[in-house]
Parts: C-alpha cells; structure tokens; sequence
C-alpha cells in the first residue's frame, strides 16, 4: 500500500535516499511558475548534501531547459542539477544518426535540439531516413489524425522520440506531448526509440547511481513511476499533478493498479 505524507513530509524519509531523481514539470513548476514547496524541498536537500537530478521528459538540451528555469527566478545552484530527454537523444543522434536526412515533427523553439546538424532537417516526409520527434505542431497541437495521416506511407522508417509523455498540465491548459504522436506511429506499426522517463539509459546517463539507494518523484505513473519500478527504485507521486482527478475519485491503490505502476509514497505537493 502507497505511504501518505502528506502530514509527516518528505523529510521524515529523506535519511533513507542517497539519491533523488526528482521530476521538473508538474512537480518543481506547472510550466508558468515555480511551486514554492517542492523549492524548499531542494534547497534542504542541497543543505543536507544530498545528491539529486532534476530528471525530466523535456525535448530540448540541458542548457535550455536551464534558461527556462533561470526565468522561472529557480537558483543557480538547484539549475545546475537538471537533465533532459532531449539531452540523451542528443547524444544518441550525434553519435548515430547526425549525417542522416531527417523529418521533424514540433515546434520551432525545439530546433535548438538539433542546430548541430541542421542542415539535414527536410520538408518532406517522404524522403527522410529517419523521423525526429519533439513534440507537435504548433498549428496541429490538437489534432492526432493529421499525424495518422502524414505517417501512413512512411512506416518503414524509425522515428526517434525526445520526449514520452503523452500529456502535460500546462497552468490550467492540458496538452499532448510528442509521446502522443509516437505512440499514434507505434500503433500503426512503425518502430520507436525513446529517450526519457520510463526508458533505463536516462537515468544512468543523468548519474552514476550504481550502489546508491534512490528515490524517484514525479506526477506521472506512465513514466515517473513506472522508471522507478523498472529499475527498482522507489517512488513517489505527486498526486496534484497529471492523475489529480483520477486519484481523488478512485485512490491511489486503484489508479496505480490501473497504470500498472506501483509508487511507495505520495504527496499532495511536493513538501518538506
């Protein structure tokens, strides 16, 4: 049974973890601002020299992410501490696949992802070796059919997926994520590689965490959670985030079972 802390905080646990892999949107911001409890979260654990990453799903470059959070007013100190899915698909297509035509699927303020190699970016689908995706379209944000459309006679080739999630809270606003668009390619029958949450490589490429004693918090079972029980990790989830609705009418027990992800503990927000 999942462990509420709600009343006795994240630091009647903290002396059990060398190492905490700790989600950024949905749990540290909504995408707009910073949630002041999970903040002071961090700023205890630098004071208890505890080591973390703040491990998250999105498609872009630490440094940018690193940006974003600088405007956020998040420290120094606590932004050193990021790495990004787009980060270890990073690594992976300059390593493999940077001298190779490619499609893009997403916005343009993902293209950092790839100034690099820019100059293999094409405008058609069809004559691409490989499909990045980062996210959706600006002006098909909402529409998955258009992607079932635009794959449908291009199969046969890999796509690679920067970020997993399928859903985010932006504010108020719920969006889809290009694990959505991945997983429409998937179900037509195209093959994925993913990079991010609940994938192994990103979590041995953020740390070396071999023989460290690690907690994972995030909002999301599909991928923070469900990471954690890959690895066998423990968890916990921010049940004010992406599963809000469903866990004040189900529970957690139910939810978790529902997703198949099993997390420790659980918190409203994330608080000291």
């Amino acid at each position: 049974m999942t462990k509420n802390l709600d009343n006795e905080g994240l630091k009647s646990i903290v002396n059990n973890y060398d190492l905490f892999y700790i989600d950024l949107w949905g749990v540290v911001h909504n995408g707009i601002s910073l949630h002041q409890g999970a903040i002071e979260v961090l700023s205890n654990l630098d004071n208890l020299k505890k080591d973390y990453i703040l491990l998250t799903n999105a498609p872009r470059p630490n440094e940018t992410v690193k940006v974003f959070l600088k405007k956020l007013k998040m420290n120094s100190q606590q932004i050193n501490h990021v790495y990004t899915s787009g980060q270890a698909a990073l690594n992976y297509l300059s390593k493999n696949l940077k001298d190779k035509l490619f499609y893009h699927i997403g916005p343009p303020r993902d293209f950092d992802l790839f100034i690099n190699f820019k100059k293999k970016r094409i405008e058609n689908i069809n004559e691409c070796e490989y499909i990045l995706c980062t996210g959706l379209f600006d002006d098909k944000s909402e529409d998955l059919n258009y992607y079932k459309d635009l794959f449908e006679n291009n199969l046969n080739k890999i796509m690679v997926c920067t970020n997993p999630d399928l859903i985010v809270d932006r504010g108020e606003k719920r969006e889809f994520c290009a694990g959505s668009v991945a997983m429409v390619f998937e179900k037509m029958g195209g093959k994925v590689i993913y990079f991010g949450k609940p994938y192994p490589e990103v979590y041995n490429q953020a740390y070396n965490n071999i023989g460290k004693k690690i907690l994972c918090i995030g909002d999301n079972l599909n991928t923070d959670i469900k990471g954690a029980n890959l690895l066998n990790f423990d968890s916990l989830i921010v049940s004010n985030g992406i599963h809000k609705s469903e866990i004040e009418n189900e529970g957690i027990d139910k939810v978790s079972k529902s997703y198949e992800s099993i997390p420790n503990y659980i918190q409203s927000n994330l608080k000291w």
